[in-house]
Formats: structure tokens, C-alpha cells, sequence
């Protein structure tokens, strides 16, 4: 019996053209083994409606998109039997890279012809769900900037990066770890489900999906001139050799700071309060992997 297959296209994610993706979806996709349909997103948060109506209907459901898209996708699939498949069309694609999904277009539809499906960790910070990394600090205050920058892309996320570094002061934070505490003045902080942000940027290189268990990235303050030194670990996978990177697992995390202000959830920005409560949710999420993934 045929497998259902929606996919969920978002036409305006990484500001890249999708118009040809549906003729790729039927020239790559084997029909012998899926009976796909396809679908266009028209608005914010409504690939999370269309998933969350189609859990019941389709056994595969596919993220065309970002690490957003993929969010707002996954957030109503976690949990449940049905399985995510990703075709990434983001500006970073953190997700999609960790589990080794080709970025060619072609191939990554492909892939989905394999049927390697894993079941990998998801979090949860304050009730809503993440699946890459999530963060606040400078990683926020930039994703909350770059969400209202009409450019895309990776150029334009670090144009942005270095334009608000300067100004950017560090935070203090009380930080609880499965109940020993830590108090931390810090640059940013990441949590990361998978090792990277997107683009092969690692902040947590040695981080798993399948551990149960989220790495909380403590980045000290530095000097403004090891900024570069600091992004070039990130895409050598030696993050962890800087003195100025604290890496602390855990299953239950709280964060309390001084004040209001922005975090992230894939990538995607919002306004949180002073307090950040984050619990992660073992092998909650089936997901299509490529064939070279290795937790």
C-alpha cells in the first residue's frame, strides 16, 4: 500500500523561489511507494494548521522550508505516529544539515525514497516546542534584527551580526541544570538539541539528538576582537577549545534574568520574560534522516 505524503510548502522561506517545486516533487518522488499531495502556505503559523489537520490523513508530512517552517511543522506533528520529512529551503537549515539531508533540492526528495526514519529528541522551552536550538542573548537580539531585514540568506545574517556587536552588552543569568545552580554573566546563550545553528556553524559539536538531553552553551564575554576567532571554531567544530565556551548537559533547565527580552526558537524570535523554563521530550519526533546520519 501506497504511503501518504503531504507536502507543506512555504513560498517565502530563505527568500528562495519554490515555483518549480512541485514538477521536482513528481519527477524525484517514487510513486510506487507514496501518494503525495501538495500544499502552499499563505500565512504565518499556517503550516502549523495544515499539519496539525493532516496528523490523522497522512503518514508522512514534508516541511518545505527552513528551520521555522520546520518548526511550526514538527510542533504539531511531536508525540504522534506520523513522520517529518524535510526539504530545506531556509536561510541556515540547522536541522536539515545535522541529519545529513542533502541541500540539492533533487536529492533530498530522494532521500525521502529511502524511508530512513529515526525518532529523535524534541524541547520544550516554556511549553512551546524547538527541535534544533534555541537561545537568547546576542544569538536572539540578532534573530529578532534579521527577522525584519528584507534580505536573506547567510550574508545578510552576518551583515547583521557585526553591525550589533559593538553595542551588545552581556547578561547575567541564574541558570539551574537538573538542580545544581550556576550563576553565569554570558555573552549568549545556546540550547542545542542538535550541534549547529545552520550553514555548518557548530556550537555544540559533540551534541546528539538521540541522548535526551540538551547541551546548554554558556558563551563568556570576550574581546570584541576574538569575534572572528569565535565564528571561525563554530565552523572548525572546536568551539568547545575556547576558554571563553562553557558546555553543560541537561535534562530540566531553568534560566531566570534580569530582564525581559528576545529568544529564539529555531531560529524564530520572540519576547519572553525573565524566566525560561526547558525540558526536553525523548524520541518524540520520527523523522526522515539521509542515509549518513550518525547521532
Amino acid at each position: 500500500m501506497k504511503r501518504k505524503a503531504l507536502f507543506i510548502i512555504n513560498p517565502v522561506s530563505g527568500g528562495k523561489k519554490k515555483d518549480d517545486v512541485p514538477d521536482l516533487i513528481q519527477k524525484n518522488l517514487d510513486t510506487n511507494l507514496f501518494d503525495p499531495a501538495i500544499v502552499f502556505t499563505d500565512s504565518a503559523m499556517h503550516g502549523s494548521q495544515l499539519a496539525a489537520d493532516a496528523v490523522d490523513q497522512y503518514e508522512y508530512i514534508i516541511a518545505v522550508g527552513g528551520d521555522g517552517t520546520v518548526n511550526e511543522i514538527a510542533s504539531s506533528i511531536a508525540g504522534t505516529n506520523t513522520i517529518l520529512g524535510i526539504i530545506p529551503f531556509g536561510s541556515g537549515n540547522g536541522l536539515a544539515r545535522f541529519l545529513s539531508i542533502p541541500m540539492n533540492t533533487k536529492k533530498a526528495i530522494r532521500t525521502l525514497n529511502d524511508q530512513h526514519v529515526e525518532a529523535i529528541d524534541s524541547a520544550k522551552m516554556n511549553g512551546q516546542w524547538f527541535f534544533n536550538m534555541a537561545g537568547m542573548g546576542f544569538d536572539a537580539h540578532i534573530s529578532e534584527v534579521f527577522s525584519h531585514d528584507k534580505t536573506r540568506g547567510f550574508g545578510a545574517y552576518v551583515r547583521s551580526a557585526f553591525r550589533e556587536i559593538t553595542n551588545y552588552k552581556p547578561e547575567n543569568y541564574h541558570i539551574e541544570i537538573d538542580g545544581v545552580v550556576y550563576d553565569r554573566e554570558a555573552f549568549m546563550l545556546s540550547f542545542a538539541n542538535s550541534s549547529q545553528y545552520g550553514n555548518n556553524a557548530h556550537v555544540s559539536p559533540d551534541a546528539s539528538v538521540q541522548d535526551g538531553l540538551i547541551d546548554v552553551c554558556i558563551i563568556k564575554p570576550f574581546p570584541l576582537y576574538r569575534f572572528p576567532e569565535m565564528g571561525i571554531r563554530m565552523f572548525t567544530k572546536t568551539s568547545t577549545g575556547s576558554k571563553y565556551v562553557e558546555i553543560i548537559r541537561g535534562k530540566n533547565i531553568l534560566i531566570r534574568r534580569t530582564k525581559d527580552g528576545p529568544v529564539h526558537l529555531d531560529g524564530e524570535p520572540q519576547m519572553l520574560g525573565i524566566e525560561a523554563e526547558i525540558k526536553v521530550v525523548p524520541g518524540s519526533l520520527r523523522i526522515v534522516t539521509g542515509p549518513a546520519f550518525k547521532s
